[in-house]
């Protein structure tokens, strides 16, 4: 049955009503809201709210009719409300053409027999809309490119992406883009701002924030005053950020670690400003709580994607202030929550709620979450390395000059180790006396905080390397197990190769070995089989004793520099991890597509103008390919003539991003893979979410021939579907 004889059909329907730790040994209203005399609103719970939206959306097309509205127009229902004597109140936005609407939202009034008794429509339009065109004299890359000049607060934008949408907020419907300009404020936290400018002319037409959160002012204990988002009711603020799900930060009164919450209270405030900087003011820190929550969402977020702990946007709970003298800090999975102790006289009784510390405890509910690796033996031991890598790179991300990025874990928390304060190092795991840095057949037998230091070294020798240098400016020294000498890719391409091991490859049982090899599987699909990176990742396992480097892809196997020249049998795994597969020797494949990242714009491409700049919407570097996504029948291509290779594998490559708007399960929006005309793949709307996906097409059979790529976009009349393309490669 086709989408509209299912809605047609649907019009007639009648109305229906576990802790792990730091490392030491908008809703419905809960009461009914009076409406009118007699009449109370009905609590609907969200099965019966998604319910109620269903038959609304059952319902627009007749809607609709009865409003006027012209055939180019739709309805899409937001929101429901059902009074105790069966009336109800559709909210609905608007679309034409399958743009949005902006103001051109309404409010239907249906008594309980199902007529319509009126309507509440935004202030600047009523009745039908019509437009002399839909399509666009200004380009998106225009729109994109001028848009941050104009945003108010977004002082350092980092990303614009705009939509084409029709703008009725102000008077005559226009032809515009809604430009969402990402960047940081004047505090350094996050700003989103929606500017709205002509599709015709580019005269900018308006300009609004799209975070509605109050901005508070926190005096932290450990990073100075920072700024950070709450929720104003009426006189009163609490530290509720809605930005970030509605994280709530609680202050738990010396509650017991056992039962946190008994006791505690959510911070409030009546005049948004939190704490003194100093531990007599409760609030202090819940505000470095706050932050290094926040913090670690957005890298999360920004960086892979990520909303929160289970990737639906739903934020945790935490406790401030837990326990008596407590030492620790912990993540436990059956409260959805995370916990912070005040310290002891171990460490000047500094409360444990630095940036990396919060940023660790965070990270335990994404392992919980993805990969769950459980807390004990080999495997314990990376669920704790997990924690504090990525504790560390939110560090780093953050960029604050208060607690500057370094590979010191809880360097801020003032342990009394003799290790410069810290907990742990990453350069040399094994300086606070405890930590081991190289693998041994009874390293899964220590506590896990002791075994993490190998992974931990694994990752400070893949980012930084080997050797001597400051870092946040402290000193590190990358240490080998093997006397090699490791050069580093990079960090942010190691937490990519991590996080993508973590939440593709590894299992709870993963143990080094096997992490090993999900690392080599995780920089073989970032990075490619014969790159550097995926032999990088074997070079500073190696270095650590798990497994031995593969070949260098530049030089024949004898020369690789991290292959001890007399391997001991106990510095490695008794059974040799194997990789996902061997790196070729000789010289590796050479990409013949011709600006495959898009980097560098159309260039070697033909077809529609959809290279578009967003870093935080590429895979890689700040361009991609954006085909499709209009909401209207649109065809959109980029093309490339290019001569399949003799040698090397022969495989076309690419990264996809699938994003739509269709709610049914059936396929409507494609893009295809063709290959001299003829389709090779096809994806559709009913392939939609998880992100870039690697994707891969056979072309062995046209070696030595020079063949037509295109990727082929197709879209129907209703509802977008965006296929976003990178990272092409053809080796």
């Amino acid at each position: 049955m086709s989408r509209r004889a299912i809605v047609a059909a649907a019009a007639t329907m009648a109305t229906a009503l576990g802790a792990v730790g730091i490392g030491l040994a908008q809703a419905h209203a809960d009461t009914a809201t009076s409406v009118s005399a007699g009449i109370s609103q009905v609590r609907l719970d969200p099965a019966t709210l998604a319910q109620q939206l269903r038959q609304a959306g059952a319902e627009a097309t007749s809607v609709a009719k009865q409003l006027g509205l012209g055939p180019a127009e739709r309805l899409v229902a937001k929101d429901v409300v059902v009074d105790s004597d069966g009336s109800r109140h559709l909210r609905f936005d608007r679309t034409y053409a399958g743009l949005p609407v902006v103001g051109g939202d309404l409010v239907v009034h249906l008594a309980p027999s199902g007529g319509l008794t009126g309507s509440d429509w935004a202030a600047a339009v009523r009745g039908a809309i019509s437009l002399p065109t839909t399509t666009p004299k200004l380009t998106r890359q225009q729109a994109a490119a001028a848009a941050p000049g104009h945003a108010r607060h977004a002082r350092k934008p980092k990303a614009a992406t705009p939509d084409l949408i029709v703008f009725a907020s102000l008077g005559a419907p226009v032809l515009a883009y809604r430009t969402t300009v990402d960047g940081t404020d004047a505090t350094g936290n996050l700003a989103r701002e929606a500017v709205i400018t002509d599709a015709a002319s580019g005269a900018v037409l308006s300009g609004y924030d799209l975070i509605h959160e109050v901005q508070g002012t926190g005096n932290s204990l450990l990073v100075g005053q920072v700024g950070i988002d709450t929720t104003q009711s009426g006189s009163q603020y609490t530290m509720t950020d809605p930005v970030r799900g509605n994280t709530k930060i609680y202050d738990a009164h010396g509650a017991s670690e056992n039962n946190p919450s008994s006791g505690a209270t959510l911070y409030a405030d009546s005049d948004n400003v939190w704490g003194n900087g100093a531990k007599t003011d409760r609030a202090t820190v819940g505000v470095d709580v706050n932050y290094g929550l926040a913090k670690t969402w957005d890298y999360y977020k920004t960086t892979f994607g990520r909303s929160g702990i289970r990737g639906d946007g739903v934020g945790a709970t935490a406790y401030a202030h837990v326990g008596s003298n407590l030492l620790n800090a912990y993540w436990q999975d059956s409260c959805f929550c995370m916990v912070f102790g005040d310290g002891n006289s171990s460490n000047q009784t500094t409360p444990l709620a630095s940036l990396d510390v919060a940023g660790h405890e965070l990270t335990h509910g994404v392992t919980s979450n993805t990969a769950g690796l459980v807390y004990s033996g080999e495997s314990g031991g990376l669920n704790e390395s997990t924690s504090d890598i990525f504790g560390t790179v939110v560090e780093f991300y953050t960029a604050n000059s208060s607690d500057p990025g370094d590979y010191y874990i809880g360097e801020k928390i003032n342990w009394n180790s003799g290790n410069a304060g810290a907990l742990r190092r990453m350069d040399d795991p094994t300086l606070d006396g405890n930590s081991k840095g190289c693998w041994y057949s009874g390293v899964g037998n220590l506590d896990v905080h002791y075994s993490s230091g190998i992974g931990n070294h694994f990752f400070y020798l893949l980012s930084e390397g080997s050797g001597s240098k400051t870092i946040g400016g402290r000193a590190h020294n990358g240490v080998t197990c093997n006397s090699s000498t490791v050069a580093g890719i990079g960090r942010d391409k190691a937490a990519r190769i991590w996080y993508r091991a973590l939440t593709t490859y590894m299992t709870s049982n993963t143990n080094y070995a096997a992490a090993r090899t999900a690392s080599l599987n995780a920089a073989k699909d970032l990075y490619g089989a014969n790159s550097v990176e995926y032999w990088q990742v074997s070079v500073a396992w190696a270095a650590c004793s798990v497994g031995t480097a593969l070949p260098s892809p530049t030089t024949s196997p004898t020369a690789s520099p991290s292959a001890p020249s007399s391997p001991s049998p106990s510095a490695s795994p008794s059974t040799p991890p194997t990789s996902p597969s061997p790196s070729p020797t000789g010289n590796p494949g050479t990409n013949v597509i011709v600006n495959g990242d898009f980097e560098a714009g159309q260039t070697g491409w033909t077809g529609s103008q959809i290279v578009t700049t967003n870093a935080a919407n590429a895979h890689g570097g700040s361009r991609y390919a954006w085909i499709l996504g209009n909401g209207f029948t649109a065809t959109e291509y980029v093309s490339q003539n290019v001569t399949v290779p003799t040698t090397g594998t022969a495989t076309l490559s690419f990264y996809l991003n699938i994003t739509t708007q269709e709610w049914e399960a059936l396929a409507y929006d494609y893009m295809r893979v063709q290959v001299n005309g003829v389709t090779k793949l096809t994806y559709s709307n009913l392939n939609a979410g998880g992100g870039y996906q690697l994707r891969t097409l056979d072309l062995s059979a046209y070696r030595g021939q020079t063949v037509t790529l295109r990727f082929y976009g197709t879209e129907d009349s209703n509802l977008a579907t965006a296929f976003n393309l990178d990272d092409v490669s053809l080796t």
